[in-house]
């Protein structure tokens, strides 16, 4: 009986063809969800001592990094290097312009842009903060060994541009 069931599942084309059942997935083993607690484990960690220290933010932060590499850049240009959402580039600018660590200049070729730049006052405190973030850096890495780190490196790059891929961008990110 239950042969001819089975043969007759086969053969027709209007009947469901049973599908295994998948192993469930376990959070815990999860790839994506693993990077995830990882990264905001750090994140936290950082965040904790620059918003103690220096009433910072992460997106602040984050925002002051790249101004603090020198060029002053437009908001779509600190999106793109920080990686993070429009919105809260937006809203670090605003916090950071009301401190007064950041200044904001007309773009001169796009009426409806801005150029943003550290302030000197901003200048005075990314150099305090640098210090402290290559300290925190070196306090993180100290948990792994050189070969590690580099390997690490890789691993993250490698993940990078498939994940870019996979969202249909092609070199991924800049």
């Amino acid at each position: 009986m239950i042969q001819e069931i089975s043969s007759h599942m086969r053969r027709c084309k209007r009947c469901p063809i049973p599908t295994p059942k998948p192993a469930p997935l376990r959070l815990s083993e999860f790839l994506p969800y693993r990077i995830s607690v990882a990264a905001e484990s750090v994140s936290r960690a950082f965040a904790a001592r620059y918003e103690a220290e220096f009433g910072l933010a992460i997106p602040e932060w984050r925002v002051m990094a790249v101004l603090g590499e020198g060029e002053p850049l437009s908001t779509q240009a600190v999106i793109a290097r920080t990686a993070m959402d429009r919105v809260k580039v937006s809203r670090a600018v605003i916090r950071l312009a009301d401190k007064r660590l950041i200044a904001r200049t007309p773009h001169p070729e796009d009426q409806r842009a801005q150029l943003l730049r550290l302030a000197p006052r901003g200048q005075v405190l990314y150099r305090r903060i640098i210090p402290r973030a290559h300290a925190l850096q070196a306090e993180l890495a100290d948990a792994l060994t050189e070969a590690d780190i580099a390997a690490l490196g890789d691993i993250l790059e490698k993940l990078h541009r498939r994940a870019s891929r996979l969202l249909g961008e092609e070199d991924g990110p800049s």
